[in-house]
């Protein structure tokens, strides 16, 4: 597996900046909440757009979905929240993005290399 400043398409978020010491865990957890339906994590499709320490010590955190009406959304964003404030041990809340998701957010797009897709 590849180191995450390695993959095609890294995402970098605030925290990156601000509190690079909880890159790592947080992306650990998150590698954990997986899509049902496609079976990649939410780190690899690039579904945490964005990710930041408030004043407060809080996290707030921009998820999209890769469907506007994904049936595992409401499942998948409350997993993401708690594996996020285990993880950081902070609060954290997550905001739902409006932006449509597509395979070039994905930080490997060959991962989704099933023939399905010519």
């Amino acid at each position: 597996m590849s180191e995450p400043n390695e993959t095609a398409n890294a995402i970098r978020w605030r925290i990156h900046e601000t509190h690079p010491d909880l890159v790592a865990p947080l992306r650990e957890a998150l590698s954990q909440v997986i899509d049902p339906e496609i079976g990649l994590s939410v780190i690899q499709l690039g579904l945490i757009r964005e990710v930041e320490v408030t004043e407060d010590e809080a996290v707030k955190m921009r998820m999209i979905l890769t469907t506007p009406f994904c049936p595992y959304g409401p499942a998948m964003v409350e997993t993401t929240r708690r594996k996020a404030q285990e993880a950081l041990g902070k609060p954290v809340a997550i905001e739902l993005g409006m932006e449509p998701w597509d395979f070039s957010m994905m930080e490997d797009p060959s991962a989704l290399d099933w023939g399905l897709y010519s």
